[in-house]
């Protein structure tokens, strides 16, 4: 028995297909807007029917109006009342238009207002439940005693089937480096662990401390390749299972040992003669900067090389206000990377300074981490059935978003990546070669 449509229904649906007829003449996009009885309206005079973007119930824009933020568009599309239909993020804002520039200013803002007015004051089921934010504690200070190990383990223990579906086959999950743009992500990840390798001038027989190891990529690289005496630690119980059965298969048991530990419980009264830090700086927290440069220089033999590799923000013109997050940031660390903060590149040199290092190198590599992610972001969507499978729609849903949302911040250079290569400082030559890796 169909559903019986009631005036007010009809009303929204006809004010619905009314706006979406003139955000098409603004907006001339190359995709279509999918109504929650299916029909669909192009927006744009060239759209093709392959892209949408669906709208799957009305009370989705009763909630974007009532809660206008960039929140609410996420848990809609991560619980599916809104949803893209033949793509992804990314695809979208490829064919939003050149005439999406300034489109707010140039709608018929008396049409949108009529329009709308039916929507503000329709009932809500009282707002989309996504269940899948973390609701521990995220303050970054010691006082806060918020538990860095549920923080790490609800990013990184989803699964590991699941972080196979768009990693690479070595299973590493941070910046690749492209020599072009058609590299593929395997090779980008193999020589971007090359290049740490020789960054730290890796000799056999060095010892060598990976500090948030992940699924041991970097530590097998440098023991197959540079002889290396490797020592790795995580706090995520997932990586540490499939870290250490790796080393076993490989037979590399003998050279690396990993453990499941927090690095700021590492005594190493001889030194480590290197140091790499790869993608786990960013769970630090700005509070606590002081006391991980101050340890990682104690695990340091005098001279000892440092890699610190990590994602930073745009320092802000006033530095008081660098600490307030964004709305991007505030989604991210509900729904993906709890408790997680960004450095900017000045303070990352000056804290490696006031610690005791000498930075010798910084290298920029923003476009290479746009790569992966839309590297990462194509896998995902290819594989997201078994995706949903695994880890189900909603966080499916909320990784892709996580993923386009980050390769659109580094490609317009709101957010970067830099590797700093550093060492203990000390009194005279620093035993580096003059000729740089590049």
């Amino acid at each position: 028995m169909a559903a019986t449509i009631t005036l007010s229904d009809h009303r929204r649906l006809v004010g619905a297909r009314r706006l979406a007829t003139h955000l098409a003449e603004v907006l001339r996009a190359d995709f279509v807007l999918r109504l929650w009885n299916d029909e669909t309206v192009p927006l744009g005079p060239q759209a093709s029917g392959d892209l949408a973007v669906a709208i799957r119930s009305p009370v989705a824009i009763t909630q974007l109006l009532r809660r206008p933020r960039l929140a609410t568009v996420i848990e809609l599309l991560a619980a599916g009342d809104l949803a893209i239909e033949g793509g992804t993020l990314l695809d979208l804002a490829a064919r939003r238009g050149a005439a999406s520039r300034g489109l707010a200013r140039r709608l018929d803002k008396w049409l949108v207002a009529r329009t709308l007015l039916p929507f503000l004051f329709a009932p809500s089921r009282g707002g989309s439940k996504v269940s899948h934010a973390y609701d521990g504690r995220q303050e970054a200070g010691a006082i806060s005693q918020r538990d860095d190990k549920a923080l790490v383990q609800f990013h990184y223990d989803l699964s590991n089937a699941f972080y196979a579906l768009f990693l690479d086959s070595q299973m590493v999950y941070s910046c690749g480096y492209f020599p072009t743009p058609d590299t593929s992500l395997d090779d980008a990840q193999a020589t971007k662990l090359d290049r740490i390798c020789r960054k730290l001038r890796l000799r056999p027989g060095d010892r060598f401390l990976d500090i948030g190891c992940g699924w041991g990529g970097l530590l097998i690289h440098a023991a197959r390749n540079y002889g290396v005496q490797g020592h790795g630690v995580t706090l995520s119980q997932a990586q540490f299972d499939y870290a250490n059965a790796k080393v076993a298969e490989l037979g590399l048991s003998e050279r690396i040992k990993i453990e499941m530990r927090d690095y700021r419980a590492i005594e190493a009264p001889e030194g480590y003669d290197k140091v790499a830090q790869v993608g786990m700086f960013e769970h630090v927290g700005l509070d606590n900067h002081d006391r991980h440069f101050a340890h990682v220089h104690k695990l340091l033999r005098p001279r000892g090389l440092y890699m610190h590799h990590a994602i930073t923000r745009w320092a802000t013109p006033d530095l008081a206000k660098f600490r307030k997050p964004t709305r991007y940031q505030k989604v991210i660390s509900r729904f993906i990377f709890p408790g997680g903060e960004l450095d900017y590149v000045g303070l990352t040199a000056t804290n490696l300074e006031r610690h005791g290092f000498e930075v010798h190198d910084v290298e920029g590599m923003r476009e290479h981490y746009q790569l992966t992610l839309e590297r990462w972001l194509d896998r995902l969507y290819e594989n997201r059935e078994v995706a949903a499978a695994e880890v189900g729609k909603t966080r499916m849903r909320l990784w892709m978003l996580y993923f386009a949302m980050f390769a659109r911040a580094f490609e317009r250079g709101t957010i970067g990546i830099f590797q700093t290569l550093a060492s203990k400082r000390n009194v005279g030559a620093s035993g580096l070669d003059l000729a740089r890796i590049r």
